[in-house]
């Protein structure tokens, strides 16, 4: 089987990199198509070819890159055409609207993964394709009641753990701007530093746990930091939250995970996390919102603790008590090795997928 990954944008080469080499071990042969990566250096391919053949004269401009991006999408599928390379999986299309009629230029079968709560806008894509993946039943059931997805074309396949973070040679240190954390109890915020995310909930939760206890805010800000600085200062915990606002890249990754004592999800609204699966391979402790797949992951697996959006109470209640009980903490980081190693191994996603690849009408 020969099969095409695309992600144009590369906004996620750690999935498109784990399952790609997970399907690879498998004797599939892919090949990736994908652009540079801005922020730094990504896994190096194993088994499978990264082609880097998107926005090569967009110089990191956003705007060069929506304008050369139809010409790189019609370059794409005339060579798919012409070596016969199916199925196409699509991982990411960033202009829906646009995109939504290029895919159709490409061969068959066309396969989609929903990463995120797509916009109803994006329904012309889902039509598009021939099967569309989702990470949880809850994602599954958006695309079909909201997006009006055919219920048979739309397949749940777990997103995997990143265990290659967890396997890295060379790890690098936290960074100093993290401060002095010897003694301390470490609660982790770990991600893009976006509002929906919950941010102010967690530091308004943080003000009534125990003085030993240090919050780290760490991640790229696409929001202004200010403000949260200034809300932990003005709560009287501005020593004890300390935010590292910067891309952290793959070799840094493992310092703040071993470290953390918690790792906490406070989101507003999620359909999935890539977080989330960075800590399963690290076996971290969890405290997540019930929103979107969290809940799932958190009930089916027993690997997280569960508290409402937006519930600054609930959530300080569940950091407390988990601090203060290294056994429940040593439960919950069991529950998630088991997790990782089982339902969100990157094999049993790669399986699924193929078979899923399998089960699809041939090119037309």
């Amino acid at each position: 089987m020969r099969v095409a990954v695309v992600d144009p944008p590369a906004y996620t080469p750690p999935y498109d990199h784990s399952l790609s080499a997970a399907l690879a071990r498998r004797g599939v042969d892919v090949e990736l198509f994908t652009s540079r990566f801005r922020y730094g250096t990504v896994p190096a391919a194993e088994g499978y070819r990264r082609i880097e053949c998107f926005y090569r004269r967009a110089s990191g401009s956003s705007a060069l890159k929506a304008a050369q991006h139809p010409f790189d999408m019609l370059r794409l599928a005339a060579a798919l055409r012409r070596e016969r390379r199916t199925p196409v999986h699509f991982q990411w299309l960033p202009v829906k609207v646009l995109d939504a009629a290029l895919v159709r230029r490409f061969p068959r079968p066309r396969v989609f993964t929903a990463h995120e709560m797509l916009p109803r806008g994006a329904s012309a894509i889902v039509h598009a394709m021939d099967a569309v993946i989702a990470h949880t039943d809850a994602g599954r059931a958006r695309l079909v009641d909201v997006l009006g997805a055919a219920p048979d074309r739309v397949h749940v396949i777990p997103h995997g753990a990143f265990d290659y973070l967890a396997n890295q040679h060379d790890e690098v240190p936290i960074d100093p701007r993290a401060g002095d954390l010897d003694g301390r109890k470490v609660v982790l915020f770990f991600g893009l530093l976006r509002p929906y995310k919950g941010i102010e909930v967690l530091i308004e939760a943080f003000a009534g746990t125990p003085s030993d206890a240090v919050l780290l805010v760490v991640g790229m800000p696409r929001m202004p930091v200010e403000p949260l600085e200034r809300f932990a200062a003005d709560l009287g915990i501005g020593d004890r939250v300390r935010i590292v606002p910067r891309f952290v890249a793959d070799l840094e990754v493992p310092a703040y995970f071993r470290r953390a004592d918690l790792v906490v999800l406070p989101y507003r609204s999620i359909e999935h996390s890539g977080v989330l699966f960075t800590a399963l391979a690290f076996a971290s402790p969890l405290v997540l919102s019930a929103v979107g797949g969290f809940v799932e992951f958190a009930e089916q697996h027993g690997a997280a603790r569960l508290v409402p959006p937006g519930d600054a109470e609930s959530l300080r209640a569940a950091i407390v008590d988990l601090l203060a009980d290294p056994a429940e903490r040593a439960r919950l980081a069991a529950a998630a090795r088991t997790a990782a190693e089982t339902h969100y191994s990157w094999d049993h996603a790669a399986e699924l997928t193929e078979a899923l690849y399998g089960s699809l009408a041939g090119p037309e």
